[in-house]
Formats: C-alpha cells, structure tokens, sequence
C-alpha cells in the first residue's frame, strides 16, 4: 500500500510539474522549439534517446569568458560531442541585453568562439529560460535518452572568473557525464549555479 501511495505522489508531482512546464531535477525536462544561428528551427525532442547538455551562454559575460578565453568550455563540448552526447547553448538574452546577437553577427561570434557544441540557440523572449529557471551564465543542464532532468546547477564548485581556478575545481557537468555516460548514477544532481544573471526581458 506504500508502494502505491508514493507511486501515486510521484506521478501527481510529474504532472504538476508538466504542468507548470517548468525543469525540476528526476522529473521529464520539458520540451522546447529555439531558432539556431542560420534560424533553423530545433527541438529538444529532436534528441530523444541521447544523452543532452544544455548551457546557458553569454558571451560578455566574465564568468563564461572564464571557461571560453581559457578553452575549458570548448574542451568539454568537444570531448562529450564525441562520444555521442548533444551539447546545446542557449542565449536568453533580450534584444539590446548583453549577449545578444543575431542575423551575421551572431554567426561570426559564434565561430570566433571555436564553438565545439552541437547548436547554439538564441532565446530573446527568454520563455525557455524561464521554464528551466535559468539564473546565470553559465548555468548547465543534463538530461538523459529518456528525456528525465539529471543534473542541474554550476559548470564546477569555484565561483570565480579567475582562470587559475580550473585546475582545482571539480567540474560537475564532467563528473556527471562520465558516471551517467559508464551506466553508473549521477553523483551529484543539484549544485548552487554562479556567473552572471541571465540577461532577461523586463516583460
């Protein structure tokens, strides 16, 4: 009769979850349509049954500046690609907001970033990041082939825009791939993000 009961909880929870539409760590990630840097239009659910990163990008940002400038965030993206996994930035700054780029403009710095991801996805009206509850940039996701939200939080556990910090942080997002990727549990599923705030419009 327990058994049931917390069957019961668990599905009641999923759906208000689904309903609000909002991300919540061993809940379904909720789907979503975004325009890549050519304007073509992509789904989470074009994914099913793969292993995906979402991070959450701003390129003015010093905090991500941190992890691009010194190849970290490339490096991660490159390595995780490679065995399978889809890497998708978003960028949910506002038109005029810091971070915000389009048409030519948005391809070019996308390129000049050596951008290693599968997409990078632009999301001016922030509707997506809201419904993760994005705060900062950087702030990653991990969902698994099952479309369920492993891991949210920090990139690592050293809140800085200092360079020499890499070396001594433990990077979540590649402990959690690494563990998730060998079958074995996420060690960690939420962690505090930091960076800079997401740079959202003010309707």
């Amino acid at each position: 009769m327990k058994g049931l009961l917390a069957g019961v909880l668990a599905l009641l929870a999923a759906f208000a979850s689904a309903r609000t539409g909002t991300a919540t760590v061993d809940e379904q990630a909720p789907t979503f349509t975004l325009p890549d840097v050519h304007g073509k239009q992509l789904s989470l659910a074009d994914y099913k049954g793969k292993f995906v990163v979402l991070e959450w990008v701003n390129f003015g940002c010093p905090f991500v500046r941190k992890h691009y400038d010194s190849g970290n965030m490339q490096g991660l993206q490159k390595d995780y690609t490679g065995k399978g996994v889809v890497w998708l930035s978003i960028c949910s700054s506002a038109r005029g907001q810091q971070g915000y780029f389009e048409g030519k403009s948005l391809e070019e710095k996308v390129e000049s970033e050596n951008y290693h991801g599968t997409a990078y996805l632009t999301d001016p009206e922030g509707k997506v990041g809201r419904m993760y509850q994005a705060r900062t940039t950087p702030h990653m996701f991990v969902i698994n082939p099952e479309g369920v939200l492993l891991y949210a939080g920090g990139i690592d556990n050293i809140a800085s825009t200092n360079k020499d910090d890499l070396t001594r942080a433990t990077n979540y997002v590649r402990e959690v791939l690494d563990a998730v990727l060998d079958g074995k549990p996420a060690p960690v599923k939420q962690s505090r993000p930091y960076g800079c705030s997401v740079k959202y419009a003010s309707n």
